[in-house]
């Protein structure tokens, strides 16, 4: 193995803007005030994307598992119920849609018959890229329910010129066809797996909402800077660097920074560790003591930290 995934890495050398992916934050936090009611949360099983649905009025209680037909920015599709939301946060009110109808027995077998027909439909992929010489990494196929349209999800490192394949896609499957370049982080969330942590992917178990992360993340939670170790298996840095992020930030504001000196005891101290978590602080003297003291004995005056 490489030395530079078995040590930690001087982060001047190290271009870290490639592990990191943006996301602009389009949330808009007081849309729940104008909510009637809870809103359910459904899901589409071959993008593992939630959607926040209005029940409309006289269709009764829906159940987790129960199969709904919602407009979807593919078209109108099939999804499950995951359960009520009943206080929503940093939604758009345009992210909202109305549930159709709940599935019939007749939808739920088309639906299976779609998935058989995917599977052979995902061969076909395969084989018409190769013909076309196209670098092209198929991740899934999709059959809309409500609408004869197929979706094909793939990722590549470069941009790809399909308007040939998608011609010889038209005419095997006689449909709409739709091919969508993901990027890597969008691969990990449909096609699930296990996290460093031993847990299903935040992406594709939390939320399908991908939070920008950036480097500064895991500086601010004194992460070591060791990519095996603050990354996926996308190559991105990792989802719930951004989910504690605000919380240490905060907890930090109330803190020293490592770096300060302290005199205390007849002795220069410096600041070599902060934890938020513990709330325990290590100071180095410069007679060689090394002390580990509570965070609460630090408070300021006039804008300088003091020790007591």
């Amino acid at each position: 193995m490489s030395d530079i995934f078995e040590q930690d890495i001087d982060d001047e050398k190290i271009d870290f803007s490639k592990l990191e992916d943006n996301y602009e934050d389009t949330s808009d936090s007081s849309a729940q005030d104008s909510f009637n009611g809870p809103l359910y949360v459904v899901r589409l099983e071959y993008s593992n994307e939630n959607i926040f649905c209005n029940q409309p009025k006289g269709m009764g209680e829906l159940k987790k598992g129960d199969g709904v037909i919602v407009s979807t920015r593919y078209g109108k599709d099939l999804a499950f119920v995951l359960g009520k939301s009943e206080h929503p946060v940093q939604i758009k009110k345009s992210d909202i849609v109305t549930i159709e109808r709940k599935t019939s027995d007749e939808d739920l077998k088309k639906y299976q018959e779609n998935c058989a027909k995917e599977d052979e439909a995902f061969k076909t992929f395969q084989e018409k890229a190769a013909l076309h010489h196209l670098d092209m990494k198929l991740v899934a196929v999709h059959f809309l329910l409500d609408e004869p349209k197929a979706l094909f999800f793939f990722s590549s490192e470069n941009r790809v010129d399909f308007r040939e394949l998608v011609k010889d896609l038209v005419s095997v499957f006689k449909m709409r066809i739709e091919l969508r370049q993901i990027g890597a982080r969008d691969e990990s969330r449909i096609t699930g797996g296990l996290g460093v942590c031993g847990r299903p992917f935040c992406c594709s178990s939390i939320s399908d909402k991908l939070p920008s992360v950036s480097i500064k993340m895991a500086k601010e939670q004194n992460l070591s800077l060791n990519s095996a170790k603050i990354s996926g298996q996308c190559g991105r840095l990792l989802c719930c660097l951004s989910y504690e992020f605000k919380w240490y930030a905060e907890a930090r504001r109330n803190l020293p920074n490592e770096g300060i000196h302290i005199f205390y005891d007849g002795t220069n101290f410096k600041i070599t560790d902060v934890n938020p978590l513990t709330q325990m602080i290590k100071m180095l003297g410069e007679d060689g003591r090394l002390l580990e003291v509570p965070a609460k004995r630090f408070y300021r005056d006039n804008n300088h930290w003091k020790f007591k």
